[in-house]
């Protein structure tokens, strides 16, 4: 009888969060399996911003072409008062920069989110699995068992590590035995409503405030008649279903008659839950998005910060997984949950605003966009380290328009783009010691780009210079998620060989390379 397969890293919960992780593994040749246990991807709009930083991570994944086809900058709001409707700028629209080239927050329905993610899977050769449901999990010193049951009957998954990213709800954080720290307001929740809409603008996402808290919006969905509605329930409201029910309980608030809803495709009631796990993990399994925090809508973060879960733990598995020590997995809790608990007060507060008409609440700004969150002061960016003007270790890596030598024109996040670290040499003593750095065979491979006149790429425009704050020689280390994982002003390369050792495997696997460069267009070299 043969033994099962023990495959890399089986995924639970296959909406951004865990799909998102599921593609950072799978393009580092592993071994992955995608379960979810409903029949079908989800069709409903729910979460639909997405920030600047999430865009980012998409690009770099190669699904954000499709969230760009499916979506569209945020329409101004339209504040109603009775018969007159005053527009608001809830997002400033800015027009990109050499160093953040998606500066604005998209509109998508999550549908569409979650179906470039499939896509994008699909591309890369796995398939997410409906219909399996998780009903029983275990684990030993080396490997997670998992009984999933379907429409085929029950099988018992075996895999070296497993990732619950299966919602609010989650399955795998109730077997870990895991404590969601928080409260549930049963007594304020919102009816969702998706539907084909006449008799209304769609150049507005409109607002119909009211005393009490009462609320009512309407948010046009991109390439679509369909608008995503909110409707504030009172605390002892039965949530109407039918469409006329809806439509009532919508024409006597707003006191507009023109409204007409033709078809209802999705609803929900959502309560405001603010949870926080205790913990991010225990021993072979980790948890990523709602599953270890959810929020408020307001801020449009949940979503985004479940994305960025995925991709700050994809990289510390693949390491991992290659030899690295597994304590680099405890950085991935040590990261990520303050993120989570500060987006919690965050979208909090603008949820509260939004209840007391609050115009505050209702703008969105660089808090939201979620470029500025750091690592600093963590346990892989420690706080004593160099920096340059106006960067630090654990900061996100700025974009940048560079020259290769053949006068190609190209950006720094296509270079850095890839299941690979990359490091920076700035000037030719940094250039000399980077020549120098010894990486390990296996693991995440560097990619090695040289910066300057008579360099691989040089900085016509000094776009690198400026974003990144140089003032002479630097070696960067870039992180396989785009955030700085050293920053060497002086003493480049036995600073930057110690930072790398506690993310990469052990020294024993290194070997000295050749000097080597990437122009664009090319794969990153060991």
């Amino acid at each position: 009888m043969n033994s099962p397969q023990v495959i890399d890293v089986l995924v639970v919960g296959a909406g951004p969060s865990g799909s998102a992780l599921a593609i950072d593994l799978v393009r580092r040749g592993l071994v992955v399996r995608i379960v979810d246990r409903s029949p079908h991807a989800f069709d409903g709009s729910r979460a639909k911003g997405v920030q600047p930083r999430s865009l980012e991570v998409l690009e770099d994944l190669g699904a954000l072409d499709d969230v760009l086809a499916g979506g569209d900058l945020y329409p101004k709001l339209g504040l109603h008062a009775g018969p007159i409707g005053v527009p608001w700028k809830m997002f400033p629209h800015k027009e990109a920069t050499a160093d953040v080239p998606y500066p604005n927050t998209w509109l998508i329905p999550q549908f569409r989110t979650d179906r470039a993610l499939h896509t994008r899977l699909n591309d890369l050769g796995v398939e997410v699995e409906f219909g399996r449901e998780l009903t029983e999990l275990t684990q030993d010193e080396d490997t997670v068992v998992a009984t999933v049951v379907g429409a085929d009957g029950v099988e018992e998954i075996i895999a070296r590590y497993a990732v619950g990213a299966d919602g609010g709800s989650s399955a795998v954080r109730k077997h870990l035995g895991i404590g969601f720290v928080g409260t549930t307001d049963e007594a304020d929740r919102v009816l969702i409503v998706d539907a084909s809409v006449s008799g209304l603008a769609r150049n507005r996402w409109h607002m119909w405030p009211g005393l009490g808290g009462k609320l009512i919006g309407a948010c046009p969905l991109p390439d679509s008649d369909m608008f995503q509605w909110m409707i504030r329930l009172t605390p002892d409201e039965k949530p109407p279903q039918e469409i006329g029910a809806i439509i009532d309980r919508i024409h006597s608030h707003t006191r507009n008659r023109h409204i007409r809803l033709h078809e209802i495709h999705w609803t929900s009631v959502f309560r405001p839950n603010i949870r926080l796990a205790e913990h991010y993990g225990r021993g072979r399994v980790l948890l990523v998005g709602d599953a270890a925090h959810v929020h408020t809508p307001a801020g449009a973060q949940g979503l985004n910060t479940g994305m960025q879960d995925g991709y700050n733990l994809g990289w510390k598995l693949g390491q991992v997984l290659a030899g690295a020590d597994p304590a680099l997995l405890t950085t991935y809790e040590a990261e990520r949950q303050p993120i989570a608990a500060g987006v919690l007060v965050l979208s909090t507060e603008k949820w509260g605003g939004i209840a007391k008409l609050d115009p505050s609440s209702m703008k969105r700004g660089k808090d939201e966009q979620q470029l500025s969150l750091t690592y600093y002061g963590g346990p892989l960016a420690p706080a004593d380290g160099m920096r340059t003007e106006t960067l630090r270790a654990g900061d996100r890596a700025p974009d940048a328009e560079l020259l290769a030598t053949d006068g190609a024109p190209t950006r720094l996040f296509h270079l850095l783009q890839g299941p690979h670290f990359t490091a920076i040499a700035y000037g030719p003593g940094a250039a000399r010691d980077l020549e120098r750095l010894d990486w390990p065979t296996t693991g995440a491979p560097l990619n090695r780009l040289t910066i300057g006149p008579t360099a691989a790429f040089c900085d016509p425009r000094n776009t690198l210079r400026s974003a990144y704050g140089l003032t002479g020689d630097t070696l960067l280390l870039i992180r396989p998620d785009g955030y700085i994982g050293h920053i060497a002003t002086t003493d480049f390369l036995t600073t930057t060989q110690a930072a790398a050792q506690a993310m990469t495997p052990p020294a024993g696997t290194h070997t000295m390379p050749q000097p080597s460069n990437t122009s664009p267009g090319t794969g990153a070299t060991a």
